[in-house]
């Protein structure tokens, strides 16, 4: 049985490439990702390898949602964004994932305009992402 490389799924080297797994909820795995232009940036992916949220049965789609909904919460409660934009994108990817992504009003890179994928501006060393992944964590 032949098996496509996921990232989500092997969480391997494709995962190391550009994040962090921090945490296991119900239905999702919770990534810090590792370019933090905006402060506490971490996707939300599916614990089901699927690329549409319509593939997911009714009680699947509702427990994640509650998981993307929970981890809102979480970085609400770390880092008192102003607002958080949520991305689904994954042309590519073809793994269901939100990306979370805190937004600052006092921090003008791409306040009021739709974030880069990756813009490669901030990268951080291993403690400021342990760092990171615990205040998020201790919000879970």
């Amino acid at each position: 049985m032949s098996h496509e490389a996921c990232s989500y799924c092997d969480e391997g080297p494709l995962l190391d490439e550009f994040g962090i797994k921090i945490a296991e909820l119900p239905a999702s795995k919770v990534v810090l990702f590792k370019e933090q232009s905006h402060r506490g940036r971490v996707i939300v992916a599916s614990k089901h390898h699927v690329s549409e949220i319509v593939e997911l049965s009714d009680e699947e789609r509702n427990a994640f949602f509650a998981d993307v909904n929970h981890v809102a919460k979480a970085l609400h409660a770390a880092f008192h964004p102003d607002k958080i934009n949520y991305g689904a994108y994954g042309d590519t990817g073809h793994h269901l994932h939100f990306h979370l992504v805190p937004k600052y009003r006092d921090d003008d890179f791409e306040w009021g305009s739709t974030f880069a994928m990756n813009p490669g501006r901030v990268t951080l060393d291993e403690s400021e992402y342990a760092q990171l992944a615990q205040q998020i964590i201790a919000q879970l």
